[in-house]
């Protein structure tokens, strides 16, 4: 956990609840946090889910690896330090627009199990839904894939620490999703994310 080094700061409670924001948007928030290789088709993957959840006039929004390291996170490299306050920060980002009522979609190859198991501690224990999307995708396929180029390089030496190649990916356990996307179509992979959601009750709220 990182270290709290502001001094005499406190929560401040305000009178719309959670659920007055659930209420009214119809349906509650949520972080899908997927979770893969590089080239797995994690985002891929959330942004097709994207375009579903808001032509069903669901309230989403997609956190992407890089997009991220390109604002909030832009002062953070990949040592395993960095990685880590790199998930804690986008943990506590995806938290709040989940108290909002946004279903939050994040990709992020986030290939420490323990930084994972963070972020759904820290959703849990506000009442929270996490839901952690495995997108399992075979080494060679990714390889093969390389829609960045990266692995190229990372073979040829030119990046150091990747995931996969010098660097560890920690695989999921117990995944609440576990997709194989060399194995399943898009429109099958959406279909079963879209079946977790309801079946969470995520998609409709009355109160």
């Amino acid at each position: 956990m990182a270290e709290q080094k502001a001094t005499n700061v406190h929560w401040h409670h305000g009178e719309v609840t959670r659920d007055d924001r659930y209420k009214l948007l119809g349906h509650k928030g949520a972080t899908l946090w997927f979770t893969g290789l590089s080239g797995s088709g994690k985002s891929t993957v959330a942004v097709a889910l994207e375009q579903e959840l808001t032509a069903r006039g669901k309230l989403c929004y997609r956190l992407d690896g890089d997009n991220v390291r390109l604002g909030i996170n832009k002062n953070l490299g990949f040592s395993a330090e960095d990685r880590k306050e790199n998930i804690r920060r986008i943990g506590e980002v995806a938290k709040l627009f989940v108290d909002t009522g946004v279903i939050v979609l994040s990709s992020f190859i986030s290939p420490y199990r323990e930084d994972r198991d963070t972020v759904r501690v820290l959703h849990e224990s506000a009442g929270m839904d996490f839901v952690e999307v495995f997108v399992d995708c075979a080494l060679a396929e990714a390889e093969k894939r390389d829609p960045k180029g990266l692995y190229k390089k990372a073979r040829a030496g030119e990046i150091k620490g990747f995931t996969g190649i010098d660097d560890p990916y920690e695989a999921p356990l117990k995944p609440e999703v576990h997709l194989h996307s060399d194995e399943m179509s898009l429109e099958q992979e959406v279909a079963v994310l879209l079946a977790e959601l309801e079946s969470r009750g995520v998609l409709d709220f009355t109160g």
